[in-house]
């Protein structure tokens, strides 16, 4: 099931808090003691730079894989930080290794948490706010001084998960499987939320690894199958061909889909259903070209209907994880208030 660690950190007091839920998801993934100590360093300077320079903020740690669909699937833990303070003015400074400008910082500073991470990624606007998003897996990182780090040769793919009420499981899950020149994101949203919800969510998961090389429409019939004795969920299945350039998507139930393209939003229409309970006759399938600024966004109903998609063009260059997490941030501020139910925001982006 999603477990997901949700801690607002508004004081010094939370930073411990932060510690503790780092190395709670650390030792989910196995990871050995110095892994460990890094992904929590990482998470520690995160958290204290949101009560020293944005006035506070929320870490959100999810297991995830990497952006990179022609990567290794090895499962990660991942660090989000987001806030709505006034933003870094000079990146280039604060990504230096070992800047700090908080006397009571670890000294780490955001150039030691990119170099010492899998993957980072970091996006700011001045009195937009900021996000950053840390990857630590459970092998050691190749050495890297590029930013981004991580490696990016194939169609990237990138999200995150809350839990109502800071619960310690969300309903909504997103996952992908790739076979051959076809990438297939699904996001599922099990009906409700709590451990029945997360239920039908993985189990829509784990038949996605057995299904994801078949069409869209497909997916959605044997994924009924497969949560029939779960409560259901509403489900959204993108695919996309590297080789035709073409996306296809299919969706049942209340999940969103937005995507970009030539500069302009359009939505994808999911139908009314209950993948696992009331499948419908027939949906439709849409299909769009997928070029090189193309952006698509799958997210659950845990955000507001209208949401504005981000205006900042400069999202395209980011790790797919930061643009779902602006997304979460903007459009629930879920930096300020908690959210009105389980919200899973998945994000596929082109090659770089």
């Amino acid at each position: 099931m999603s477990r997901v660690w949700d801690i607002p950190v508004q004081d010094s007091t939370r930073v411990r808090d932060v510690h503790v839920a780092t190395e709670a998801a650390c030792a989910r993934t196995g990871m050995d003691a110095h892994t460990t100590a890094v992904a929590a360093l990482v998470a520690t300077e995160l958290a204290t730079n949101l009560v020293k320079h944005a006035g506070g903020g929320r870490i959100v740690i999810d297991l995830t894989g990497p952006s990179d669909t022609l990567a290794d699937t090895t499962p990660c833990v991942q660090i989000t930080s987001l806030d709505h303070g006034p933003g870094i003015r000079d990146i280039a400074a604060a990504l230096k290794d070992g800047f700090t400008t908080a006397a009571s910082s670890l000294g780490a500073g955001l150039g030691t948490c990119r170099r010492i991470s899998g993957d980072f990624d970091l996006h700011s606007r001045p009195d937009r706010g900021t996000v950053a998003v840390a990857r630590i897996s459970p092998r050691p990182p190749v050495a890297s001084y590029a930013w981004p780090v991580c490696a990016r040769t194939g169609a990237r793919v990138g999200g995150i998960n809350t839990a109502l009420g800071n619960a310690e499981y969300s309903g909504d899950a997103f996952a992908w499987v790739r076979s051959g020149a076809r990438v297939t994101l699904m996001l599922a949203d099990g009906l409700g939320h709590g451990d029945k919800a997360a239920r039908a969510s993985t189990a829509a998961v784990q038949d996605l690894h057995r299904t994801g090389h078949l069409p869209p429409a497909e997916i959605l019939h044997r994924l009924h199958t497969a949560l029939r004795t779960t409560r259901g969920a509403a489900i959204g299945v993108a695919q996309l061909d590297e080789d035709t350039g073409r996306l296809s998507f299919a969706g049942v139930g209340n999940v969103g889909a937005r995507l970009r393209t030539d500069g302009t939003w359009q939505h994808l229409i999911s139908h009314p259903g209950i993948v696992g309970a009331r499948l419908p006759a027939a949906f439709p399938v849409q299909e769009a070209a997928w070029q090189p600024d193309s952006l698509l966004i799958l997210h659950s109903d845990g955000l507001p209907s209208r949401w504005v998609p981000p205006d900042d063009p400069r999202l395209l260059d980011h790790d797919p994880a930061v643009v779902a997490a602006v997304v979460l941030r903007d459009a629930g501020s879920a930096a300020r208030r908690p959210l009105r139910d389980d919200t899973c925001v998945a994000v596929l982006a082109p090659d770089l």
